[in-house]
């Protein structure tokens, strides 16, 4: 271990050992939560949150935590947002919750309403709760249309933890739980600061690097290929955005096949990369799309949107997903007051704008420090890659974990993903409502934090 790796390890440790100290009288509280819950994945932020408003969260001592994530990378409109509030304790008092057979106007005008965003060939929708319960509607209805059984996805892919959606997903959990649902095959993610396919002038060759990854398909597959699952910028997987043009090309590559392209917009939808949808930048239309996190702003509220001609036969062949909180009106009036606000404030406007000052910001950081790999994403939903020096690229996980750890001290939550043969990559995605000035102020406690680190790692 370096000297510098070294330092970062023992200031992990102080920092844990001041919390500790620090966190105290909660002591009983974490205690607790180790006796009663069961634990689901990485640890959890050691502050008790009692509250959250617009951009900021609050633990118990009423600490305020600039909030990057935006809860898990879905409050887009901040936290506590006055018409979500005010349709939330309206529809519980009016009309919440049906029998799935029943149905209400908030469904239809929802309905009415999200087709109206989306190109005209998308005009069929199916109102869920979960991401993961719309990329299993979506995978089955690909089956049934097409009579075939292979799902594609990306080998960093994150699509959720249900049946078919944890088997369409490569980048965590696949270990351990027996077999995988069969068919279902990966395309290498197409990073361009890692990827081996380069041109000769050494830029991305992601051209090659797809005819690579269906070459592989093709030479897998029991020649039964229904669809390719992938979302426009890979989240968990490091923030990846795809190239300009490789959506296009898939697309292309699918019809050659008779594949259909399910595009997961879970955390690009709605304004998030500065445009409606992230699929509009390259003039692609999926064959069904599928919408969560952002369209309940926070509250579980899902979708999944495809054609007439899909719907149609998916209908005759006798399609199934009736589940308890189908067509739910809570969700819908939740949706329909999210597309309300977002075209309001101009809140797809506002992303690109603010999305422009991050990106600044972060390449500056990466002009200046030897640490920042890289620089990647759209919008609000952009990424930055630590590493142990830009020559190596080496991951630098350390590192991530103490500047995580520094950001929270000075009261900024940060999101690191860790991936096998990658940095630590900080996903940030503030809300849409986020002002300039609590924006600027995240970024200023970053370099503030990473200068920190650094300073005392080499001391």
């Amino acid at each position: 271990m370096s000297s510098i790796e070294d330092g970062i390890e023992q200031q992990i440790r102080r920092r844990r050992g001041r919390g500790e100290r620090g966190l105290a009288m909660d002591t009983t509280f974490w205690d607790e939560a180790d006796r009663l819950l069961i634990r689901y994945g990485a640890g959890f932020t050691p502050r008790v949150i009692e509250r959250a408003s617009g951009a900021y969260v609050f633990d118990r001592q009423g600490t305020p935590i600039l909030d990057f994530t935006s809860g898990q990378m879905s409050s887009i409109l901040g936290h506590a947002h006055p018409d979500i509030v005010a349709t939330v304790s309206s529809a519980v008092a009016s009309l919440d919750h049906l029998f799935s057979g029943m149905l209400s106007t908030p469904v239809l005008e929802l309905a009415h309403r999200l087709t109206a965003t989306l190109p005209p060939t998308l005009g069929k929708m199916l109102l869920l709760t979960t991401g993961a319960e719309a990329n299993e509607a979506a995978i089955k209805m690909a089956k049934l249309a097409t009579g075939r059984f292979e799902i594609v996805s990306f080998d960093r892919s994150w699509h959720g933890m249900t049946q078919g959606a944890a088997a369409a997903t490569f980048s965590a959990g696949r270990r351990g739980y027996g077999p995988p649902t069969p068919g279902n095959l990966a395309l290498p993610t197409p990073n361009a600061y890692r990827s081996p396919f380069r041109s000769s002038d050494g830029s991305h060759d992601w051209e090659a690097e797809l005819a690579y990854g269906f070459a592989l398909v093709d030479q897998q597959s029991a020649g039964s290929l229904a669809a390719c699952l992938i979302e426009p910028i890979l989240s968990s997987g490091g923030i990846i955005d795809l190239p300009p043009g490789y959506l296009r090309r898939l697309k292309e590559m699918c019809d050659e096949r008779g594949m259909l392209l399910i595009l997961d917009e879970a955390q690009t939808a709605l304004g998030r990369t500065g445009a409606m949808y992230a699929f509009e930048r390259d003039g692609v239309a999926p064959d069904i799309l599928t919408l969560s996190k952002t369209l309940g702003a926070g509250l579980p509220v899902a979708a999944v949107v495809t054609t007439a001609e899909i719907e149609q036969v998916c209908h005759d062949r006798g399609f199934l997903f009736y589940t308890t909180h189908v067509s739910d009106p809570l969700a819908a009036a939740v949706a329909l007051t999210v597309l309300d606000v977002i075209d309001r404030e101009n809140l797809t406007e506002r992303a690109a704008t603010l999305g422009d000052q991050l990106t600044d910001r972060l390449l500056a950081l990466r002009d200046n420090y030897e640490v920042v790999g890289d620089v990647r994403g759209r919008g609000l939903l952009q990424g930055v890659e630590l590493v142990k020096d830009k020559k190596s690229k080496a991951p630098a996980d350390a590192l991530g974990n103490a500047i995580t750890s520094a950001c929270l001290e000075r009261g900024l939550h940060m999101n690191i993903v860790q991936l096998p043969g990658m940095g630590g990559i900080f996903r940030i995605a503030p809300p849409l409502t986020i002002r300039d000035d609590e924006l600027h102020t995240g970024l200023d406690i970053l370099e503030a934090s990473l200068m920190a680190v650094l300073d005392a790692a080499a001391r």
